[in-house]
């Protein structure tokens, strides 16, 4: 299993991406970058997309993905309900774009929506997928993926703390996990669903007490503004835990 970061931001400048990734090619999760970050020829090879919720930087480019991929087969799009019902009604609405949920046609259009039910776990493109809901103030779900050879990932999506549920239904090599902001804004991020990377050191612990190890953590949705300060935090906890914690890049491809 090969997993791709097109976009390990939570904001976009030049040289930083909205969240998203791609496994093997061929399923992306989240689609903050899934344009701007692949080619015309590696857009075609996706197959699905899993949506962790419905806010603009994690949904932002299924509309432009929805017109490379117009003259091409179907590609199935994965969220909780309440995701697609939010989709629908204000970025597939064919008020400000194209709505590539009925286009060219509604018998074939471009985007086949499909609802996941939390803590179901459903086989996407030979991929078993379990959405597990986390903590945001939409709802929100991250995915285990593991491939058939047992490789397996878990991306949170968004989330604040309080993942101890979470962590009992997963057992993942690769954490994916968001760290938005620093420490000294931490109130201010736990109350609006966000991590800050001492709340992520509380919930690594905790993952650890669940689990009994620690997976291989790259941290995601990083805030630009706040890049140098929040990897030296991070540098912080790595110490502290003895543990491998990543930062993730635009461009980062990791083998399991």
């Amino acid at each position: 299993m090969e997993v791709e970061i097109l976009g390990a931001h939570n904001a976009e400048t030049r040289e930083a991406k909205l969240t998203c990734f791609v496994v093997d090619g061929v399923l992306a999760i989240d689609v903050g970058a899934l344009t701007s970050g692949l080619s015309l020829a590696q857009q075609q090879k996706i197959r699905s997309i899993l949506l962790t919720h419905q806010h603009f930087d994690h949904s932002r480019d299924l509309v432009t993905f929805g017109m490379n991929i117009s003259q091409c087969e179907p590609v199935k799009v994965y969220a909780l309900q309440q995701t697609l019902e939010v989709i629908n009604s204000c970025l597939l609405d064919g008020r400000i774009y194209i709505n590539f949920a009925e286009f060219p046609s509604k018998d074939k259009p471009c985007l086949q929506l499909h609802q996941v039910e939390p803590n179901k776990e459903v086989v996407i493109e030979g991929y078993r997928c379990l959405p597990v809901p986390t903590v945001h103030p939409v709802p929100n779900v991250g995915y285990q993926v593991t491939s058939e050879d047992g490789k397996s990932i878990f991306y949170t999506g968004d989330t604040g703390p309080g993942l101890t549920s979470c962590w009992d239904q997963i057992s993942p090599q690769l954490l994916l996990i968001e760290v938005s902001g620093l420490n000294k804004y931490q109130d201010f991020l736990e109350r609006v669903g966000h991590l800050s990377a001492h709340l992520l050191k509380e919930e690594l612990i905790h993952f650890r007490q669940v689990k009994g190890y620690l997976p291989h953590v790259v941290v995601i949705h990083i805030s630009p503004r706040y890049q140098n300060e929040i990897e030296q935090e991070i540098a912080e906890i790595t110490q502290e835990l003895g543990t491998n914690i990543d930062i993730g890049y635009e461009g980062m491809k990791i083998r399991l």
